[in-house]
């Protein structure tokens, strides 16, 4: 399995209307994009976030997969889409063993 996980802080006029289009073109990535295993963009509920607000986590069948949705359209539009509202992003990628 491959993960991936983005974390965001975003400009403080992001509205309403801005997370639900993402999380339109999320329910897009998980219809499109064969191969992926978990896709969820999510608000970040941790006390110590820092600033990052939003997440996409996801995962993988395997690293190839995860390119083929870096370059899919549904991502490409995404990204465009969030660019001018993301103040700050991290991204961890790895791949993770199976469970036992």
């Amino acid at each position: 399995m491959y993960t991936h996980i983005v974390m965001m802080g975003f400009t403080p006029d992001t509205g309403i209307e801005f997370f639900a289009t993402v999380e339109a073109f999320a329910d897009r990535i998980r219809k499109e994009c064969p191969d992926v295993e978990i896709y969820h963009f999510g608000v970040n509920e941790a006390a110590r976030a820092n600033g990052y607000t939003h997440a996409v986590v996801s995962a993988f069948k395997d690293s190839a997969a995860h390119d083929a949705y870096q370059t899919s359209p549904a991502h490409v539009e995404m990204k465009t889409y969030m660019g001018p509202h993301i103040l700050r992003i991290v991204v961890f990628d790895a791949s993770v063993p199976e469970p036992v």
